[in-house]
Formats: C-alpha cells, structure tokens, sequence
C-alpha cells in the first residue's frame, strides 16, 4: 500500500483530486468548536484528514472515510458561511466542514460529488 503522494518515488501514482485546508466542525464530548485539518480526497473516492499537511505521507490519517454513495451539499443551518456537509453512506454521522471562500467550497464540492458518483 502506498501512503501519501511521493509522485518521485512512485510516479504511477494517481495524485489526489483535491486537497487542503478545510475547517472540521467537532461535536466530541469533550470538544466542540472548529478545527483545522489536512484534508486530502483520493481518486479511489476516499477522504482522508491530517491533522497538519505535514502529516500526509508520513502518519497514518486521523480517518477515512468512503464518500460513494454520500449525501453532500452545502449547509446554511449553522449560521456560518462557506459551510458544506458530508452524510457518508453508512448514515451514522454528518460532517460539516467550512472553507476559506465561495471558491473554495465549490471546489471541495465539486470533486466530492464525483467521488459521490463514480
């Protein structure tokens, strides 16, 4: 299994459809607020998320998670602009994430919604 995307050392590799910094709402018992993660969308439809970029490649991701079959759209519930949900399949949790910018948002919900529908 190749982790990360060191297109040097493996140069067949498929580079990631998306990625970058997105805000992740934390709902934890401890936790809740926003906080920053690496996030990176694969071709194989599969999101993953750091806790730093820095972290691609060299630690195993915070999660993943399969967006096939996914529920995505933008949100307007919380009360805070560029926000957009993930509801993966399996339906036991929802995802809010907030960009940077308009731009940016439809760029992470344009390349979700072809890993949503392969």
């Amino acid at each position: 299994m190749i982790v990360g995307s060191d297109i040097s050392r493996y140069p067949n590799t498929p580079r990631p459809t998306c990625r970058g910094y997105l805000h992740k709402r934390t709902q934890s018992a401890i936790l809740k607020g926003w906080r920053k993660r690496w996030f990176v969308l694969k071709h194989n439809g599969y999101l993953h998320y750091y806790k730093h970029k820095k972290d691609e490649g060299k630690c195993r991701p915070l999660e993943v998670t399969k967006l096939e079959g996914a529920e995505i759209g933008v949100d307007t519930s919380l009360g805070k602009p560029f926000v957009f949900k993930c509801i993966p399949q399996n339906g036991n949790r929802i995802f809010y994430f907030c960009a940077t910018s308009n731009q940016e948002m439809k760029r992470w919900l344009e390349a979700m919604e072809k890993a949503v529908h392969p």
